[in-house]
């Protein structure tokens, strides 16, 4: 069944972007010689390295292979008002999706089969809606570096032992942040948030067979639970023991973050502005060929 949203024209990374993010970022600009690290040395290795695995190993989405995953794709582009990157499905048993993203260069998302098997096609464009949005707030040199980290440090042996002896557990951060605001991208794509929160329910705890029988209501009591939990001082501690290692914030802590971003008067007032321009548009005459 296909989503019914607002086309978001106009709509800027600054509008969604969650405070964390900016932060990390900007403490991550502060380390020297970052952004020529990635774009001189790992990006060139990591973007053949990556385009091997994928032209090789992966299928390319498109209007003749898997039609409906590359309209699910191109709706969600024209939500956050980006422009479509390459899409590929990879055999792969744990259920993940990434980006690559070199600034200048030809970006793509990999979604692996297991998380196919997992959603529905409304929580694809979820998560497709999350991917783009490394891609809307430009994650590009950070997110490869990252991406370089947790997927390719074990086949790039020396220079894998390198980055993450140096910049591991800084990068690490950056991750886990920049994810909040890219859940907030997978929001504005399908713009229901009880949707994004039970991609979140069936990361934590889904499978084929039991995820329809879910309870997206009683997730999120959970996390509340756990946000009650993790506000006292014990609760602090172990919180970061659970998070220090991780490159994603724990999906509890996701699913609190979207539902109150989705309750805000800032996310509603952002919806409604950019519906209003895009309506002010079309009265107008205008056309976008996005």
């Amino acid at each position: 069944m296909a989503l019914t949203t607002t086309q978001l024209i106009g709509l800027k990374a600054n509008h969604f972007r969650h405070p964390l993010d900016l932060e990390a970022t900007n403490a991550l600009k502060q380390l020297p010689g970052i952004d020529l690290l990635v774009r001189q040395l790992l990006g060139p290795l990591g973007e053949q390295f990556f385009y091997m695995e994928n032209i090789a190993s992966s299928v390319l989405v498109s209007e003749a292979q898997l039609p409906n995953l590359h309209k699910t794709l191109l709706d969600a582009c024209q939500a956050l008002d980006v422009e479509p990157p390459q899409l590929y499905v990879r055999q792969h048993p744990v259920p993940n999706a990434y980006t690559f993203a070199m600034r200048g260069k030809q970006p793509f998302i990999v979604v692996h089969t297991s998380l196919i098997e997992l959603l529905n096609l409304e929580e694809i464009q979820a998560v497709l809606g999350h991917e783009l949005g490394h891609l809307k707030c430009e994650h590009g040199v950070y997110l490869t570096l990252g991406n370089l980290i947790v997927l390719a440090a074990g086949q790039i042996s020396t220079w894998g032992g390198i980055i993450a002896q140096s910049l591991q557990s800084q990068i690490l951060e950056w991750l886990r942040c920049a994810e909040f605001s890219c859940d907030r991208a997978a929001l504005l794509a399908t713009q229901d948030p009880k949707v994004v929160v039970s991609v979140l329910m069936k990361l934590a705890g889904g499978s084929p067979s039991i995820s329809p029988k879910l309870n997206v209501d009683a997730f999120l009591a959970q996390a509340r639970a756990y946000n009650e939990f993790s506000n006292t001082e014990l609760g602090e501690v172990l919180r970061e023991l659970q998070t220090a290692q991780l490159s994603h914030p724990l999906p509890v802590l996701r699913a609190k973050e979207i539902d109150k971003w989705a309750s805000s008067k800032k996310y509603q007032d952002l919806l409604q502005n950019l519906a209003r321009d895009v309506y002010n548009n079309k009265s107008k005459g205008g056309w976008r060929n996005w």
